[in-house]
């Protein structure tokens, strides 16, 4: 029997498992076997570049390298010099030490992690957006983490150094915002090169409704986040532009605060739009916040019922999306926790059937900094 002739026909194959066919010539007669690749998803990752490398541009990084989705290839913070990224990278007050090696190397940012791609990253030190080389790098993705430039105008700066798409990690006024698991079947790469990852709130409550109006129907709604500090708050007590309280000591108080996480839900389903509102309270923890969410429902349901629907959603087509606990749990439990909301099963009442609280968890941080690079990922698998 003479050798086989093998020639390999390797498909289009950006972040989609496809077979590498072998053609196998034995006699005049052909067989064809389906191989499928392991690990494809190492052999053509999308490059990411990261713009502001404060608390969500570090912990994108620490998701990119625990997922092993993409490939980050630069870092801009006009603030930050190569030394202290290594340190700020390195160590972390809430999620503890790096579990890996950082260093530098011609003035690059290099980020390993056993059994993970290596990372090499170079580093910008820009203040205008418009001014970042992404070109030379070839990082085809921007991740904009500077809470500045959160609107289609100013995050579009980035394509002019040569960036194909653009992820503001925030809230977006005019901006397209996609919650993976939710709606981001909807985007489209011929038209969408500047989108939202919506904010950490809403990535909680949006699945968690999604269910529930799916299954039973949400007429209207009242949503409050618990939420940890963040960045944006006072250690002790200052001027504030917006609302007075805001500008209180966030170790020492219980803070009021707005958001527009629940009618942001409104953009991303449709069908809840005008329905939820909600406001949040900021509590003295580093991180790990709850959402609560008072709802009417079109359809008589047993919290048992509900229960089960999220249960299933969170076994099924939502998995490493929501998360479900039967568990006494409290917050520091879901520190590190990577899905977007963890329904607490326990934690829920009703007064009747059609009037219901539900609760769920998210790492503020982390959780969304997962979900920054899911969303990527997907975007890269529609180019």
């Amino acid at each position: 029997m003479p050798p086989p002739v093998l020639r390999k026909c390797f498909l289009n194959t950006r972040l989609r498992v496809k077979p590498i066919l072998l053609t196998l010539l034995i006699s005049n007669q052909v067989h064809l076997t389906n191989i499928f690749l392991l690990n494809i998803a190492k052999m053509v990752k999308p490059k990411v570049g990261i713009n502001g490398f404060g608390r969500i541009g570090r912990l994108a990084l620490r998701a990119a390298v625990e997922k092993d989705t993409v490939q980050v290839v630069a870092i801009n913070d006009p603030f930050i010099e190569l030394d202290y990224m290594v340190y700020m990278f390195n160590y972390d007050s809430t999620h503890g030490r790096f579990n890996g090696k950082i260093s530098t190397s011609a003035g690059n940012l290099v980020v390993e992690k056993e059994g993970k791609a290596t990372h090499t990253i170079k580093v910008f030190n820009l203040k205008d957006p418009a001014e970042i080389k992404w070109a030379e790098v070839g990082a085809e993705y921007v991740i904009e983490s500077t809470g500045v430039f959160t609107t289609i105008e100013k995050a579009s700066a980035h394509l002019k150094g040569g960036a194909k798409k653009v992820v503001i990690s925030a809230p977006s006024a005019d901006a397209p915002m996609y919650v993976m698991g939710v709606n981001e079947d909807k985007y489209d790469p011929a038209k969408d090169n500047v989108i939202s990852n919506a904010s950490c709130t809403t990535n909680c409550l949006a699945p968690l409704a999604k269910v529930i109006n799916d299954e039973f129907g949400i007429i209207e709604g009242l949503m409050t986040t618990v939420h940890a500090v963040t960045a944006t708050q006072k250690t002790v007590d200052g001027p504030s532009g917006k609302q007075w309280r805001d500008g209180r000591g966030a170790a020492q108080n219980i803070i009021p605060a707005s958001t527009g996480a629940a009618k942001a839900v409104g953009k991303v389903i449709p069908e809840l739009n005008g329905k939820l509102t909600g406001m949040a309270f900021r509590v003295p923890t580093p991180n790990v916040s709850v959402v609560d969410l008072t709802a009417r429902l079109e359809k008589p349901a047993s919290l048992d019922a509900i229960k089960a629907a999220v249960k299933k959603a969170a076994e099924g087509n939502l998995k490493g999306i929501l998360g479900y606990t039967e568990d006494q749990v409290v917050s520091t439990d879901f520190l590190g926790d990577s899905r977007s909301s963890i329904f607490d099963a326990g934690a829920c009442i009703s007064l009747n059937p059609h009037f219901v609280k539900l609760v769920s968890w998210y790492d503020n941080e982390f959780g969304y900094s997962c979900r920054l690079v899911d969303l990527i990922t997907h975007c890269a698998s529609k180019a």
